[in-house]
């Protein structure tokens, strides 16, 4: 294999990169859940060699109860899982050899970068490691989600119609202040700094 070598598709990653995920630690970074598992499963490490498994995702990916809820399935078998508010290049570790970089969809299916060049490879976990100490515990947040994942259909579907605060208020049954407060949760979580960039978020994620 090239020492980076770029495939599009699930199918085709898996079936020239599959072998790779025998390791003893592997980690992941994605905006979603969905990233590396659209078409196949993602590949499964050898449960007998894997001795670390880290995932980290955006904190707005938790908004989605399915999402959530698979999130603290993995935790639950043993995954390390933490979340940011930053917007996250999307990646796994697999080992310290090698990494697979998520691309855009230009091409009508997402293309795939599978990184061996060892400098690289040092890089890419440095910036790993880094982003992995500034994210938090899955648990740190789950009461504000708790409360904050119902309402956020209608907060969005609000922003996105273009409702004014008091309007929104009325409609969810909540008072002006917490309205706002929600708003602000919302576009925390997001780690969006506009009432527009939320709402265009929300999008990619399909939260609207």
């Amino acid at each position: 294999m090239d020492l980076i070598e770029v495939v599009h598709g699930e199918r085709e990653l898996f079936a020239r990169a599959g072998h790779l995920f025998d390791v003893d630690e592997l980690a992941c970074a994605a905006n979603t859940l969905f990233t590396w598992w659209r078409t196949n499963p993602e590949p499964q490490p050898n449960p007998r060699r894997l001795k670390r498994l880290r995932k980290m995702f955006r904190l707005s990916a938790m908004l989605d109860p399915s999402w959530s809820q698979q999130a603290h399935v993995m935790a639950e078998h043993g995954a390390e899982v933490r979340v940011t508010a930053d917007e996250l290049n999307e990646t796994l570790l697999l080992g310290h050899r090698f990494v697979i970089m998520a691309g855009d969809m230009s091409r009508g299916e997402r293309s795939y970068s599978v990184i061996s060049a060892p400098e690289a490879v040092q890089g890419i976990h440095a910036l790993y490691e880094a982003a992995w100490r500034a994210a938090s515990p899955l648990e740190v947040h789950d009461a504000s989600m708790v409360e904050l994942r119902p309402l956020t259909p209608g907060i969005l579907t609000a922003l996105n119609d273009g409702l004014t605060d008091e309007a929104a208020a009325r409609a969810l049954g909540l008072s002006l202040r917490t309205y706002r407060r929600r708003v602000a949760e919302l576009m925390a979580a997001m780690g969006a700094t506009s009432r527009f960039q939320a709402g265009s978020r929300a999008r990619e994620l399909g939260l609207v």
